[in-house]
């Protein structure tokens, strides 16, 4: 997850000491300087966003800094790995793919990376959900087929069984009863 970088930014424009201390910045220094924070400030959220919502399938945020006029360094980009890979069953694998989608989302400003890695998602839960359908169709063909048969022949059985278990049980009440 990437904000680009930004572009015509300066790198040590005057202000600076050869021995390394800063002196007073120009205002056009001071601006841009403010505008490098605020950068920093959008780049960090919008990683954090990616982070805080993808628990689990998101890794540590890197960042791409460029050094103000300050001497400082300031983040313009950053990025996010996650893991896209799918679950061991087709549930798990739509609960990854939710929770990748979300993560990719999660900023208030996706960039188009965000977006292409929320879309690949969408396609793993799809192709997920249509795996558990044609596994549920085949369960079920596989069952109505074999049923039928399979079921008379557990219900003879647990008729006959039921019939004998019946009438010994008849036996054996009738014989307490006499020497009751």
């Amino acid at each position: 997850m990437a904000i680009s970088g930004v572009a015509g930014v300066s790198e040590l424009a005057g202000g600076m000491r050869a021995g390394g201390g800063v002196t007073q910045l120009s205002s056009e220094q001071q601006q841009e300087v403010n505008r490098l924070k605020a950068i920093d400030r959008k780049v960090r959220a919008h990683e954090q966003a990616h982070m805080a919502a993808g628990s689990g399938v998101t890794g540590g945020a890197s960042f791409q800094f460029t050094r103000g006029p300050d001497g400082r360094q300031y983040a313009v980009g950053g990025e996010v790995t996650i893991n896209v890979s799918s679950g061991q069953t087709p549930e798990s694998t739509i609960e990854r793919a939710r929770i990748i989608q979300t993560a990719a989302l999660a900023p208030a400003d996706p960039s188009s990376q965000d977006r292409a890695v929320a879309a690949a998602a969408a396609m793993m839960e799809s192709q997920a959900r249509a795996e558990l359908s044609r596994m549920k169709k085949e369960e079920q063909s596989t069952g109505s087929t074999s049923n039928p048969l399979a079921e008379s022949l557990k219900q003879a059985t647990a008729l006959r069984a039921y019939a004998q278990s019946d009438t010994a049980e008849t036996s054996s009440a009738s014989l307490i009863d006499q020497y009751a």
